[in-house]
């Protein structure tokens, strides 16, 4: 397992996190096998925005004797009060619902209290009208909540509620299917969405990425709305090369899925590039870097994907991007205008002309 650190909280958080929302298919005793061995594989980031209300004692059994090594998401507007997942905006409703949580979760804190599924403006005004922001925060000041979250399908509200409170982890719906406009949560333009991506890099807000799958859509052929398939380990590596992004929290309801998880990392090079999806790309998205990293090998040794990362931060406003482009082997200035990466480049960009524009914008930083 790797880790990745979230700038703000200092926790060090697996890249691969779990998540809850149809984990139990399988029963409570494969379930609780499952857990067990996630968290021997390394994994320790677990989102609770659970399917149904028989979640939380499951993880309870499994995972209390190691508690204080793990991480968890709960949301503040997750109802369970009749068995199954629901949504509210009531500050009474949300307060049984998470000492009805912690109780069967057998744990007395919540890593990351969540400003949960704010879709709308709306939502955030009757958000704090009812209280239920204000009770987040009292509740971190007594210790209960250790740090705040937020969860957002859509990139105009997350941009206004990171405007409104103090957020240190985005739960934000990731894949190729949303970002290229297509699904039910494909909410907001390439642009706007990248913005996101750019703007928690910058501020050091952790994101942890929900429907990484598009909910299994875009692991089968006939529901992709590509019309093609990826495999889970293409849409892993797509997420993690996201600016922003510290873990993906696919769900798994079986030893076995969670063994097909941890794989990820025993995965050729091959078997996890994504560049395929250069072939479903929308106009807009077109000449685009998206740091997938497929013109490698460059023959001067350039990472070529993380120079234009490292610029794309640094003209948002990150001066740590600026710093760690400095701190490269070889840069954008290093380049010999061979062509070996704009043939390859599978979204179009002419990434030897790019090189020379980063070169020459690094250096009139100087």
């Amino acid at each position: 397992m790797k880790y990745r650190i979230n700038k703000r909280t200092g926790d060090q958080i697996s890249e691969i996190g779990v998540g809850s929302s149809y984990m139990f298919g399988a029963g409570m005793d494969e379930a609780v096998r499952a857990l067990r061995r996630a968290v021997e594989g390394g994994i320790n980031y677990f989102d609770l925005a659970a399917g149904d209300g028989t979640t939380f004692p499951i993880y309870g059994e499994a995972l209390h004797d190691v508690r204080k090594n793990l991480f968890f998401q709960i949301h503040f507007g997750a109802d369970y009060s009749k068995g199954t997942y629901g949504w509210s905006l009531d500050l009474n409703t949300i307060k049984r619902s998470v000492d009805n949580q912690l109780r069967a979760l057998r744990t007395d804190y919540i890593d990351y209290g969540f400003i949960h599924c704010q879709d709308e403006l709306s939502d955030w005004e009757t958000y704090r009208k009812n209280g239920v922001y204000d009770y987040i925060r009292q509740l971190q000041k007594d210790g209960v909540v250790r740090h705040i979250g937020l969860s957002s399908h859509t990139p105009a509200v997350i941009q206004r509620i990171l405007d409104d409170a103090s957020v240190d982890m985005l739960m934000f719906s990731v894949n190729p299917a949303y970002d290229y406009g297509q699904g039910e949560y494909a909410n907001g333009s390439v642009d706007e969405r990248s913005a996101i991506y750019r703007r928690c890099e910058k501020e050091g807000i952790g994101i942890s990425v929900m429907k990484p799958f598009s909910g299994g859509q875009l692991l089968d052929e006939k529901q992709s709305p590509f019309g093609r398939a990826l495999t889970q380990y293409q849409c892993i590596r797509y997420c993690l090369d996201k600016p922003g992004i510290l873990t993906v929290l696919p769900g798994a309801q079986s030893v076995k899925e969670v063994e097909a998880l941890l794989a990820y990392y025993e995965q050729p090079e091959e078997a996890t590039d994504y560049s395929i999806i250069g072939s479903f790309a929308p106009p807009q998205a077109s000449g685009k870097c998206v740091y997938c990293n497929h013109c490698k090998p460059c023959p001067v040794g350039i990472d070529v994907g993380l120079v234009n990362k490292y610029y794309d931060l640094a003209r948002a406003g990150d001066s740590m991007a600026a710093e760690h482009y400095r701190t490269l082997e070889k840069n954008a200035a290093d380049c010999i205008r061979c062509g070996h990466c704009d043939s390859r480049c599978p979204f179009g960009v002419r990434q030897s002309e790019r090189m020379h524009e980063i070169a020459a914008y690094f250096r009139s930083a100087e």
